[in-house]
């Protein structure tokens, strides 16, 4: 939904919640999942959609008379497409994914060549006036990135499709950007790294690339990776690693550094004290790594993944906080040992975002089929609606100076 014209602010989930990676069942999700969230909280508007596209998907969508079935749904739906998840290439619900979500990362062909894709069947769908994003992976996981030819061919893919976008709004008149959204113990983890890697590696080797390959100066390739790759802001990833939310918009934004998209998500936090570890093993996931980070004595500790939740109790007893890579419902409370880092979701943090020239805002808890019934409501349907709702809520303290949001 566009709740803000001046400057445009436009909110939507992301379908990745609905199981599904063929064209037909992200179909079958937008007729029946989608379609009832709008008739919930759109109030007769028109209604803005966040679409996951695995690459089976992508292709499929692209074949004749798919996107012009998907063009007429749309227009009887009142609903229209402004932003893709590209970061899941494959599966992404009911099998192991763990380290997997990151395959291919951006050193192989394939991640360059999906993210083409999703950009050609985006440009088709954004309406005219409005700019599309697509969130990907944040170059790698760390683990897979050991030498300069690694860095430089995930530089190179990157331009490469940066100069595909330029060459997109040239003749189409339409502005995608991509975002690249830090996740923990991944290449790009914390706003630090995501700054070096725009100012260095792209700001060197990327721009002398796309400068060659566009037949422009180097300063004039930096301002088009800067207005075609930008930041997907998880703030689910970015809580998991301590950050305070608004310095690190306002960090990028100072760096000139594009923040496509913030992706509004709550990450689970282990109180002090904490006597749950068997809450703790129902919650880890035989589908998602969820990477825990801790503060212990002012350090920060790391595990790759929670079944080590044993570890972390046993050999961190006197630990300050415990900080889950679990996406977990806006709305869940908590219960005194187990909490979330939606708090940290302030109307400050909301209004940086606005000020850094953030147009697109995206729910995103994908969890639904994994969590507990204490942590979610039956149906997948009102737990998406009780989001729009704590979102919604959380912008009517927001000031937005001149315009107030369409709530």
């Amino acid at each position: 939904m566009q709740l803000l014209n001046n400057p445009p602010f436009h909110l939507t989930y992301c379908l990745n919640v609905h199981p599904g990676e063929t064209w037909a069942e992200n179909m079958d999700a937008l007729r029946k999942k989608a379609a009832a969230v709008r008739d919930r909280v759109a109030d007769g508007r028109e209604f803005g959609l966040g679409l996951r596209l695995s690459n089976e998907a992508a292709i499929q969508l692209s074949e004749p008379g798919q996107l012009a079935e998907l063009k007429s749904f749309l227009d009887a739906q009142n609903m229209y497409v402004f932003t893709v998840n590209g970061f899941p290439y494959g599966e992404f619900h009911g099998t192991e994914v763990k380290e997997n979500v990151y395959r291919p990362d951006w050193r192989l062909a394939e991640r360059r060549d999906y993210t083409i894709r999703l950009s050609d069947l985006l440009v088709q769908l954004l309406p005219n006036g409005l700019q599309g994003s697509i969130s990907t992976v944040p170059g790698s996981y760390a683990a897979w990135v050991e030498t300069d030819d690694d860095l430089n061919a995930m530089v190179d893919n990157l331009v490469d499709c940066v100069a595909h976008l330029v060459g997109l709004e040239a003749k189409q008149g339409k502005r995608i950007h991509l975002g690249l959204e830090p996740e923990p113990d991944c290449y790009m983890e914390r706003t630090d790294q995501l700054i070096d890697f725009f100012e260095s590696a792209l700001g060197g080797r990327g721009a002398d690339r796309l400068a060659g390959n566009l037949g422009c100066s180097m300063e004039e390739a930096n301002e088009l990776i800067r207005r075609h790759l930008g930041i997907c802001l998880d703030t689910c990833h970015l809580a998991v690693q301590f950050e305070d939310l608004a310095t690190s918009i306002r960090s990028l934004s100072d760096k000139g550094i594009l923040i496509s998209k913030v992706q509004i998500s709550s990450a689970l936090r282990v109180m002090p004290g904490c006597t749950e570890l068997g809450k703790l093993k129902e919650l880890a996931s035989s589908v998602y790594l969820h990477q825990v980070k801790g503060m212990v004595g002012g350090r920060r500790e790391s595990y790759r993944d929670l079944p080590e939740a044993e570890i972390l109790a046993g050999n961190e007893p006197n630990a300050e906080e415990w900080r889950v890579h679990l996406h977990v419902p806006l709305y869940y409370a908590g219960d005194g040992q187990l909490a979330t880092t939606s708090d940290e979701l302030s109307p400050a943090v909301i209004r940086a975002a606005v000020d850094a020239g953030t147009q697109h805002f995206e729910i995103e808890t994908y969890t639904f089929d994994i969590l507990p019934g204490s942590m979610k409501t039956q149906d997948v349907v009102d737990s998406i609606t009780r989001e729009y709702e704590w979102v919604l809520a959380k912008l009517r303290d927001v000031d937005f100076g001149s315009e107030s949001c369409k709530l």
